[in-house]
């Protein structure tokens, strides 16, 4: 009996050592396995669907346990500052957030981004709009990173109820605008809200539409090669017409006060008819699903707005003309080995992301409209609805200045709309300091 204790005992300790042995080898054949990625990712925690986002992001986590994410979140200057210091330093994510050009430039020009285009291969391109997986839209100029939407820079949401109940009609024209000011100023109610406390918005978000009008792509293209001038009539036009709707009150110099996180709660409250900002803000208007609250009901969505392209400009060329570009998107670092576990756990991530339940998700959040063709849903509200049609309506569009021209370039530009907003310069003192920069820039070369 002792013998037989003492060799259960043998047995039994053999047995927990051998599992030890076979648990610590099977630990460390998964911590062998597991890959990091480092990702750099651009989002307002504080935006409606920031909560559904990170679903979105956790989902993945949990589907795919052999790699691990470390995401980096942040948005606006702190995000675009985080990544230049990223390039500085040589040291980019594994996968980040970028642009097709403008801010991201330097990640193009230095080619620290893959070509997407193999890597997601043509059957899983298939499912995109042909001008999202046009390379030639892109600095690089290849697929270096994937758009998540073609994205219109210049819209004005319009109170349909407020003109209404004014008894005044969608303007047709830049005259029809101007003579609604005394009206609603009376009520004190602005014309045009725009969030010009952020330079970039009156350049991006109303000026790259106004220059579209006036100036082609092409002229565009002349100014970089230096064979056409910034002081060129048509430019200083556009400009002058800038500072004609702050002259008529249409947009009042107040505006250059008003940040971006402010404007869109002002334009809820009806202290203006119309608001001039890009198709991705709707969301921040539509519910957030976390807490079940909008900005603008979706009735209100409904029945009291819309969206509508700038009316007739006196002199335009380009009649109906707005300005676009490709969407941001993801790409993925040239620091990553080609045909490596980590460069395949990349490739996993991104396709996830542009899956189409994916792409749904963001639709439904009104984060942006996808660009993949075959994403549709029944839970939309209104404003999403009305932005795709909006998306259809548009004929003829032209470039968003920052996303063609070098920073040193469309930053004199900026900083040049407020100064006229405010009456410190005139057009044509800020089309000589913009093709000043530009003549560095070209020297610079």
């Amino acid at each position: 009996m002792k013998s037989l204790r003492k060799w259960l005992t043998i047995v039994i300790v053999g047995f927990f050592a051998i599992g030890t042995i076979f648990a610590n080898g099977s630990s460390d054949s998964a911590e062998a396995n597991q890959v990091t990625l480092n990702v750099l990712d651009y989002i307002d925690a504080t935006a409606p669907g920031y909560a559904e986002n990170e679903a979105i992001w956790q989902e993945f986590t949990d589907s795919n346990s052999d790699i691990s994410i470390v995401k980096e979140e942040l948005s606006n200057e702190a995000f675009h500052q985080k990544m230049a210091a990223y390039v500085a330093a040589g040291t980019i994510p594994d996968v980040m957030y970028m642009y097709p050009s403008g801010r991201s430039t330097t990640i193009h020009e230095m080619k620290l981004v893959k070509d997407l285009a193999p890597l997601l291969g043509d059957d899983f391109l298939s499912h995109f709009v042909s001008a999202a997986i046009d390379p030639s839209g892109q600095v690089s100029p290849y697929l270096a990173e994937l758009p998540q939407s073609i994205t219109y820079s210049s819209i004005m949401y319009t109170n349909t109820k407020l003109l209404d109940d004014m008894g005044l009609k969608i303007p047709e024209t830049y005259a029809d605008l101007k003579a609604m000011v005394p009206l609603l100023k009376a009520k004190g109610i602005q014309t045009i809200l725009m969030a010009n406390k952020d330079d970039w918005v009156m350049q991006s978000c109303l000026f790259s539409t106004v220059a579209g009008r006036f100036l082609d792509s092409e002229w565009i293209e002349s100014v970089k090669k230096g064979e056409a001038q910034f002081t060129d009539k048509a430019f200083i036009d556009a400009l002058t017409f800038i500072q004609t709707m702050y002259q008529d009150g249409v947009i009042s110099p107040n505006t250059i006060q008003v940040s971006y996180g402010e404007a869109p709660a002002l334009f809820a409250a009806g202290k203006a008819a119309f608001y001039i900002d890009g198709d991705w803000r709707q969301n921040a208007f539509i519910t957030d699903p976390s807490s079940g609250t909008a900005l603008i009901s979706p009735e209100a969505q409904e029945n009291d707005f819309n969206f509508m392209n700038f009316p007739i400009i006196p002199g335009e060329k380009n009649p109906g003309v707005t300005s676009a570009i490709l969407g941001c998107g993801y790409g993925i670092s040239t620091a990553i080995p080609e045909g490596s576990e980590k460069e395949a756990a990349a490739i996993r991530l991104v396709k996830y992301l542009y899956s189409k339940d994916v792409q749904k998700q963001y639709l439904e959040v009104g984060r942006y409209i996808t660009s993949r063709n075959d994403v549709t849903s029944d839970k939309l509200e209104p404003f999403i609805t009305k932005m795709m049609t909006f998306h259809d309506s548009i004929g003829n569009t032209s470039d968003v200045l920052d996303g063609v021209l070098d920073s040193t370039v469309y930053s004199v530009i900026n900083s040049g709309l407020q100064e006229i907003g405010l009456g410190l310069k005139t057009p044509a003192q800020v089309a000589a300091a913009v093709q000043e920069a530009m003549d560095t820039q070209i020297s610079s070369k």
